[in-house]
């Protein structure tokens, strides 16, 4: 069984209960379903998401 739990780096030791990463899960998956053609780029300091790059591309028709 695999455990899914996010890990603290820095101490060694699974935090379940670690709300930043809620919160950077809930902004991606709003900008995913916002964006067509396009990517995200997440930056990431000391474990946690701190930037989030959106570049969305527009096809035009010739």
């Amino acid at each position: 069984m695999t455990d899914t739990r996010p890990n603290d780096l820095r101490n060694g030791r699974t935090d379940p209960q670690r709300a930043d990463i809620a919160t950077s899960i809930d902004k991606v998956r709003s900008v995913l379903g916002d964006l067509r053609f396009g990517s995200i780029t997440l930056t990431v300091h000391d474990a946690r998401v701190v930037q989030i790059d959106v570049t969305e591309k527009t096809r035009l028709t010739a």
